[in-house]
């Protein structure tokens, strides 16, 4: 099998199959801070990020960008990893788990989260959120197009296109704006041709009078 050489900015934290994700820093500068705060951590390949699993070192570059990258196999070889997806949005659907699952607590709620993979699509193209009677499915690429008015509510990234007949049926759509890292996605809408700065509170969603608390900056 061909070795894949794209450089792996995202991990999870502790374990192949943990949730929380980790991107590496590119600048060696900040590689270096991020050593010193993880130095008793380990980083791997996780299972939800599609990885294969295994444990993660990282390289640092003054010439190019910083990176994870697999430890050699025991026999010398480049280690062989099938994962489909290695740059800075990788790991968007366990960032989306961890900031849904940290704003509901704040509001005395607790959620499920199901990584939803449809058609073939890679893992975290699709994240299901469900709380009491009330299910969200966010979608972060166009692997899964979008079902509207089925049960659960489509909350869209910002690649995910919406054609014109559903803007004018709806007058609103939700979506999760791309922000990569250590920063939480927050929840938008588009109205029309407009995007307001606004999270809707768990309840009435399609109602407009639903009341909305300005996002985080």
């Amino acid at each position: 099998m061909r070795t894949d050489r794209r450089r792996i900015q995202t991990a999870v934290l502790g374990g192949a199959d943990s949730d929380e994700p980790l991107m590496l820093p590119m600048e060696a500068i900040e590689l270096d801070a991020f050593r010193r705060v993880h130095e008793d951590d380990s980083f791997w390949c996780g299972t939800l990020l599609g990885g294969c699993g295994s444990q993660l070192t990282t390289k640092l570059y003054t010439d190019r960008a910083c990176h994870f990258a697999h430890h050699p196999d025991p026999d010398g070889l480049p280690h062989v990893c099938g994962r489909r997806s290695r740059g800075v949005d990788s790991a968007d659907h366990l960032y989306v788990r961890s900031a849904a699952a940290a704003w509901l607590a704040n509001h005395g709620e607790q959620a499920t989260f199901e990584y939803t993979r449809t058609d073939g699509a890679p893992v975290g193209s699709v994240v299901d959120v469900r709380w009491r009677h009330w299910v969200l499915r966010v979608h972060l690429d166009q692997a899964v197009t979008p079902v509207w008015d089925d049960g659960a509510e489509p909350v869209l990234g910002t690649m995910v296109p919406v054609d014109r007949d559903t803007l004018i049926r709806r007058w609103y759509v939700h979506r999760i704006p791309g922000q990569r890292g250590h920063r939480a996605p927050r929840a938008d809408r588009d109205r029309g041709v407009r995007q307001t700065d606004r999270v809707v509170r768990p309840g009435r969603v399609r109602d407009d009078r639903a009341r909305v608390v300005d996002a985080g900056r």
